[in-house]
């Protein structure tokens, strides 16, 4: 198997702010496993069935919702897409749809913290407060004119960003964070 690097290339760091507070950590999911899943609008039932059983879901997410389980997510990105966090997936036949392992496409950042959502307001046109934002929402956005996708899971608000763009809106994000104290772990 290809040893994956990091597009952040950054470990480990605390940085406090003026009054010796930390209100945002990062973690980095290195070893990303992400296969989006494709249907047929004909065939978005029977898949999203065979997916979800496939991964021990219950059900398959409905628009702009995921669905999760200890170790796995599935999340409906679009009308007729999912993806599939965690775990990979079995083909299917063409006449139903598709699946493309996109692990090495996308850098994934789960951020939490007290600090979380006013940070994320610095870049992200969304409004995160819990009646409107609720646990295992889907969105996806831009951030610096980037389109990302951002996931608020049961524990963490989890941003999945074109690797090509990681490194740049990386250290804008750590800039960003400063004004709250940060940790990377």
């Amino acid at each position: 198997m290809v040893e994956r690097i990091s597009a952040i290339l950054k470990k480990n760091e605390k940085i406090l702010n003026s009054k010796d507070e930390c209100g945002i950590v990062f973690y980095e999911n290195k070893n990303l496993i992400l296969h989006q899943v494709s249907a047929w609008p004909d065939s978005l039932v029977s898949v999203g069935e065979k997916v979800s059983s496939e991964l021990n879901l219950e059900m398959y997410p409905q628009p702009c919702k995921a669905v999760q389980s200890t170790d796995v997510a599935m999340l409906r990105i679009e009308p007729l897409k999912w993806w599939v966090l965690g775990s990979t997936i079995n083909t299917m036949p063409i006449e139903k749809g598709s699946t493309l392992d996109i692990s090495h496409s996308r850098t994934h950042i789960k951020i939490t913290g007290d600090k979380t959502k006013i940070f994320l307001n610095r870049f992200l046109p969304i409004d995160f407060r819990e009646h409107s934002f609720p646990v295992n929402t889907v969105a996806s956005t831009t951030f610096h004119h980037v389109s990302v996708t951002i996931w608020r899971s049961k524990n963490y608000y989890e941003i999945f960003i074109p690797r090509a763009f990681a490194s740049s809106l990386w250290e804008l994000m750590l800039e960003s964070a400063s004004q709250f104290g940060y940790e990377i772990k």
